[in-house]
């Protein structure tokens, strides 16, 4: 949105008293209990030991969020599993209020819009084990033009507690003068002197100004590195090289915040929207996703809903990842994890295809006489290395690795094979055995007609390893149809799992490919796999289950 600002810098002051202090020893002693423990000068409320995670309204609603908006999101969260998966706050941004206070100085819900107002619908987010999240700003008004906090932080803090919210988004618009870490801790410390006590998560939204990053952990959870983001590949590119500078200042209490994730928004494409998701993990960023959820694409819940790549983010440590190199637009960040294990994210920025590579070593892992692990986050293909990390990566995309010691493969084992563009497997039709029963995605149900061996040679193998998934007659054209069909050793029965998730016949290098599946109605039950040139589409890439 437009932001109108006028600010001069001034020295920070950092306030504080020794009941502040004694509550910090606390906090920290608690959270190291339980696995985490806040970074140096965090912000002694208890809260974002790990980065946030969740919705807001922005992005897709702007100002046209309502509370019925708001609630549905709150909704498909519990039914998705996303809740499950870690996505706890429903965030409600800009333009939720009325135009002007009530007679007592106090904020007022826009009464159509929330009819049950702020706390009543606080109480149905929270039936749902949900968290509320609510904005202002730190102006004379907010950046859509609505009262803002400036000269009322106490009140409207009060008002947020007495309303059940647990996060304030702070933004920037409409200031007098004064520095925005003024004007964030004046209301820092009305949070936490609000009059109910309530834990208030303190998210900054200042766009980077001011250095935010070198202060905010004494001030906020989580602070805006860059200026807003917008449904673009540019947009995530710029974004990036920003904040991945900054691994320093994050940690547990206190996140760089890189914005809300574009994904699922329809601007840019599916391997872009993977892209983003998995920097912002690197990156141990907040992840608050900003499309209409509860119409989500199964290709964007294959996103949102990869708890391996969750876990990167959510790790207990604590550690932004840092970019190991970056020549000519391929970069390499690593990210230690708790166990030991290291994140390795190879992002290139191109336009073409590129192989990327680096090592164990060169990534933080020790030495290991029994070699590493590489789990694919996406894919979930597990391969072994001596010690290189290597891999052709898509233009605009990422392949993410969990490195550990030891050995791993995904040979020999069996897997059902599960469509980004559906959420549905890899399907012998009707349970047919005879050669030329037709291969199709169906919904997933654990029958041996769905499950797949991965074999030494290439094979994809069901029924225990008496069947083949074949192009039909060796054909190598787009369009040729995929079949079942008796295990011969041609190469018209033997694919390449690829990095990026796809897989590709190795006779005619074409994709396996969900036939019109790059449409909603591609994807429903009983439609045929086949050949087809590779897109990157979502209808073309797979991940063992």
């Amino acid at each position: 949105m437009p932001r109108t600002t006028g600010r001069r810098k001034s020295p920070y002051r950092r306030t504080g008293t020794a009941a502040g202090t004694v509550l910090a020893l606390l906090v920290g002693l608690a959270a190291c209990v339980l696995g985490a423990a806040p970074q140096a000068g965090a912000l002694p409320n208890g809260l974002a030991l790990t980065p946030p995670m969740g919705w807001n309204s922005w992005n897709k609603f702007g100002c046209n969020v309502t509370e019925q908006k708001v609630e549905s999101v709150a909704d498909y969260l519990v039914s998705s599993g996303l809740a499950a998966a870690g996505y706890t706050y429903v965030d409600i941004d800009d333009c939720w209020m009325a135009g002007s206070r009530d007679s007592g100085g106090r904020l007022v819900p826009d009464p159509v819009k929330f009819p049950d107002g702020i706390s009543g619908t606080a109480a149905y987010v929270h039936a749902k084990g949900l968290k509320l999240g609510i904005y202002e700003s730190a102006g004379t008004k907010t950046c859509a033009g609505y009262p803002g906090s400036l000269g009322h932080e106490q009140t409207d803090a009060n008002s947020f507690a007495s309303w059940g919210v647990d996060l304030l988004k702070y933004d920037n618009c409409n200031d007098d003068g004064t520095s925005a870490q003024q004007r964030d801790t004046t209301m820092r410390d009305a949070l936490a002197n609000n009059s109910s006590g309530r834990a208030i998560l303190f998210s900054l939204c200042e766009w980077g100004v001011d250095n935010v990053w070198t202060w905010g952990a004494g001030v906020g959870n989580m602070w805006r590195t860059t200026g807003d983001i917008n449904d673009s590949y540019g947009s995530l590119l710029s974004i990036f090289h920003a904040n991945v500078k900054l691994a320093q200042y994050a940690g547990p209490g206190g996140w760089n915040d890189p914005d809300m994730l574009e994904v699922g928004n329809g601007g840019m494409s599916f391997t872009e929207d993977r892209s983003e998701f998995s920097l912002w993990a690197e990156m141990a960023a907040p992840l608050i996703t900003g499309n209409d959820l509860p119409n989500s694409t199964a290709a964007t819940a294959s996103i949102l809903g990869n708890r391996d790549v969750v876990a990167v983010d959510q790790d207990a440590l604590g550690k932004q990842g840092v970019q190991i190199s970056s020549t000519g637009g391929l970069d390499v960040l690593a990210k230690p994890l708790a166990n030991g294990d290291v994140s390795v994210a190879l992002f290139n920025e191109n336009s073409a295809a590129a192989t990327m590579s680096t090592t164990a070593s060169a990534v933080g892992m020790p030495a290991s006489s029994n070699g590493y692990s590489l789990d694919n986050l996406w894919s979930h293909v597990k391969t072994t290395t001596s010690g290189a990390i290597s891999a052709t990566v898509p233009g605009h995309g990422t392949v993410l690795f969990r490195v550990s010691t030891g050995s791993a493969t995904s040979t020999g084992t069996t897997h059902t094979l599960v469509g980004a563009s559906s959420g549905r497997c890899v399907d012998a039709f009707d349970n047919g055995t005879t050669p030329g029963t037709k291969i199709e995605i169906w919904d997933c149900n654990g029958g041996a007609n769905q499950k797949a061996t991965l074999t030494a040679a290439g094979e994809l193998r069901l029924y225990g390893g008496t069947q083949c998934l074949d192009a039909t007659g060796a054909a190598t054209t787009a369009g040729t149809k995929v079949e079942l069909w008796t295990c011969n050793g041609g190469t018209n029965q033997q694919w390449r799992l690829n990095a990026d998730g796809t897989i590709t016949g190795v006779q005619s290098g074409l994709c396996l490919d969900v036939t019109g599946g790059d449409q909603p109605a591609g994807n429903v039950n009983g439609t045929q796999l086949e050949l087809w040139n590779c897109n990157g589409g979502a209808n073309q890439q797979w991940r063992l289950n």
